[in-house]
């Protein structure tokens, strides 16, 4: 009986502990978000799953590049059924290089090269290329595939259905390509507990710590060091001065070496790009003090 009783009173007490500081998380969260000129969506996850919270969390963003990692996880589904290979190369010709943001079409302007999977990947994770994005989709089917193979992982609340090439040639279009919050940090939280890829999961690891995009977003204002693997995604500004979506989704992984998933985006925003990108960051911030000090 008095075991039974302890153990009811260390629950209470856990308990009473535990969601002050996610009340304390989710006011701070708020306080980042009040008075802005945006909408703005967050889901964030322990490893396990059990310590969640999310703002807007089942509302639909526009993905934008974020979709990217999306791609990979498709592409690399292929390697592991040994459908494919890393080192297989892809031609590029000239006319694939289209006139969209693009480190690839900077290197090789004039085309007629032939890349590997890897060098592609690489590019349109790492480096957010559009051009390599779309060649991808390519190799895999298109969209439709890739949508159909995050919903096979029970991550139903993401569409994909429009290329880069898709998304630049009307402005709704983008906004067809959407992801709730909650959807984005499960896909993370499944993907870091190798429930999607294995044999090439460290390989996906290392392109998404390697990404260059956004370093003032998640990563803004973490610790020098912290291990953050992660995509970005950003859309275009209309003549009204709205931006479409500034968003960063990732792993960030505690000194302790557990992670937790958190995932932001800031849509359809009349805050200028600097005040956007510290939105994610001092969220970021905010998640990386609740894990580090719990």
């Amino acid at each position: 009986m008095h075991i039974k009783l302890f153990i009811v009173g260390f629950l209470l007490f856990t308990n009473s502990v535990v969601y002050p500081q996610m009340d304390m998380l989710r006011n701070k969260i708020e306080n980042v978000i009040k008075d802005k000129r945006a909408i703005i969506g967050v889901a964030i996850s322990s490893e396990n799953g059990q310590d969640t919270l999310s703002v807007n969390g089942t509302e639909r963003f526009p993905m934008q590049s974020v979709y990217k990692y999306h791609l990979a996880l498709s592409v690399l589904d292929l390697v592991e059924k040994d459908k494919i290979q890393l080192n297989d190369k892809i031609v590029i010709r000239k006319e694939d290089l289209l006139p969209y943001y693009s480190p690839l079409r900077e290197k090789y302007p004039e085309g007629n090269v032939e890349l590997t999977i890897d060098e592609l990947i690489r590019y349109a994770v790492s480096k957010s290329d559009n051009v390599a994005c779309d060649l991808l989709f390519r190799l895999v089917g298109g969209p439709t595939v890739v949508n159909d193979f995050i919903h096979s992982q029970e991550i139903n609340d993401i569409s994909i259905v429009a290329t880069e090439e898709g998304m630049h040639s009307s402005w709704d279009v983008q906004y067809r390509n959407w992801s709730t919050p909650r959807a984005a940090a499960e896909l993370l939280c499944k993907f870091r507990n190798k429930k999607i890829l294995t044999s090439t999961y460290e390989y996906l690891w290392k392109v998404m710590i390697e990404t260059s995009t956004g370093p003032k977003r998640l990563k803004g204002l973490l610790p020098v060091g912290t291990e953050v693997a992660h995509k970005t995604g950003t859309g275009p500004e209309n003549k009204e001065g709205m931006t479409s979506a500034t968003n960063d989704i990732g792993i960030i992984v505690l000194p302790n070496g557990k992670n937790y998933s958190i995932a932001v985006f800031v849509s359809d925003s009349f805050e200028t790009m600097e005040t956007n990108e510290e939105i994610i960051s001092k969220i970021s911030k905010a998640a990386y003090d609740y894990f580090t000090n719990k």
